[in-house]
């Protein structure tokens, strides 16, 4: 799926909680969310609102220990949360299954996803966050199949 890319600035865990609500319900079993920013931008807060969005109640964090959490939605569709951080790039993601994970029936949502480009196909969502000098965050969400420049006019 295509999607114009979109600007939203955020100046709170709850906007950006909010944000990823509102992307919930554009996800699809197979769907790939690549989430990139730097440590602490949000990308975990916005993975919260995914998961709040597709009806998980539990409280998802951070598995940058073990890599990938795995939690159920409200349809049974598997929801993979993948934190591609401690991972030295594609071969080792691929040592741990990893194509199995994000090519399967599941939702995959991706933190630190430039780690593992080779694992993004075109169709994925991408989502780029960047902390703004007065501590607000610069969220840009598109399709992979659309360049983040097309929001600049």
């Amino acid at each position: 799926m295509v999607i114009k890319p979109e600007v939203y600035t955020s100046t709170g865990e709850e906007e950006t909680l909010s944000l990823g609500r509102r992307l919930a319900p554009l996800l699809k079993s197979g769907s790939i969310v690549a989430l990139r920013g730097t440590l602490g931008a949000g990308k975990t807060c916005f993975a919260k609102g995914i998961a709040r969005g597709l009806g998980i109640e539990e409280e998802l964090t951070s598995p940058t220990y073990s890599i990938v959490s795995e939690y159920e939605c409200t349809n049974k569709i598997p929801l993979y949360h993948i934190d591609a951080y401690r991972l030295n790039g594609n071969d080792d993601f691929s040592a741990i299954g990893g194509e199995e994970i994000v090519f399967g029936k599941g939702i995959s949502l991706i933190e630190w996803s430039d780690r593992i480009e080779a694992f993004i196909p075109p169709d994925a969502f991408r989502v780029d966050i960047k902390i703004n000098e007065d501590g607000t965050r610069l969220i840009r969400v598109y399709s992979m199949k659309t360049s983040p420049g097309d929001d600049k006019k």
